[in-house]
């Protein structure tokens, strides 16, 4: 049981809220309603595993790096809460669950499991070579609404499917944009390790500037969609609500000051995933 607690801490399962909400948003907008019981449990199964996968090999692949970072030193598998040996076979349990999940799904999604492996062991990587690499962390979330579109349509790549491709840009500016703050508080370290991100190599008021423009383009993709699908009028308070909530994260976070970081990287992004979940739900429900 404390193995499995130091697991999930490692892991921070309880961040799952950030893609997942967004999820099943390319869920129900690809079904224009609700797709069965069925479907929506093994999409649950799959971004859950896609999730661990993804934080577990994250974890790994960077634990010589993070136990020399004075952030991260005290994570589990740097402690010695939890090995190696352990972390290694819940990512490896987990690439399975998520290969079955897709089978379940359609043979579209169960083709497609390899390339959503490619992205979730080759993520961690891309930090050693290009400052890119939170628009890739961006886009290996993306493919969780666009996962779960193809889950219920079997396809990606006809006209009808373009909305799907809207919501991986609106996810991968997100995620990319809220990971430049993040990626702040390690400027001197990553100089120092010759690790690659924005903040180290163009400095903290450029990634911060940045991701207020990334931000701006999630807001203006999301009209976008809501667009296309004619939702009516709680979605569009919902997305005015969301637009108040990234006013918000960038208020707390200055080059001069990054002593609110957490709360704008988990708190107020998982608002803001919720946010725009339940404003789609209510208006392909109620209104």
């Amino acid at each position: 049981m404390i193995k499995v607690r130091a697991f999930f801490e490692m892991i921070k399962f309880e961040h799952t809220v950030f893609a997942l909400p967004f999820a099943y948003l390319g869920m129900l907008l690809a079904a224009r309603g609700w797709p069965g019981w069925a479907t929506f449990g093994w999409i649950t199964v799959a971004m859950a595993a896609a999730r661990t996968a993804g934080m577990s090999l994250n974890r790994l692949i960077d634990q010589p790096i993070d136990a020399r970072n004075p952030r991260t030193a005290k994570r589990p598998i740097q402690t010695g809460k939890i090995s190696a040996r352990t972390t290694a076979m819940g990512a490896v349990i987990s690439i399975i669950i998520l290969g079955l999940a897709a089978w379940q799904l359609n043979r579209v999604a169960f083709y497609l499991w390899p390339g959503a492996l490619v992205f979730l062991v080759g993520y961690p990587y891309t930090k050693r070579f290009t400052w890119l690499s939170h628009f890739i962390l961006g886009f290996t979330d993306g493919l969780a609404p666009m996962g779960a579109w193809v889950a219920v349509t079997g396809t990606f790549w006809l006209a009808s499917d373009w909305p799907a491709w809207l919501l991986l840009a609106a996810l991968t500016l997100w995620i990319g944009g809220f990971d430049l703050i993040y990626a702040c508080q390690d400027v001197d370290f990553d100089r120092q390790e010759k690790l690659h991100s924005i903040p180290a190599r163009f400095g903290i008021a450029f990634a911060l500037r940045l991701a207020q423009v990334c931000h701006l383009l999630t807001v203006a993709l999301l009209a976008w969609i809501g667009l296309w699908f004619g939702l009516s009028w709680p979605y569009w308070i919902g997305l005015a609500a969301v637009a108040a909530l990234f006013v918000w994260e960038h208020s707390l976070v200055k080059p001069d000051d990054l002593s609110k970081v957490t709360l704008a990287f988990f708190n107020v992004n998982g608002y803001i995933s919720l946010t725009i979940f339940f404003a789609t739900l209510v208006a392909l429900f109620v209104a």
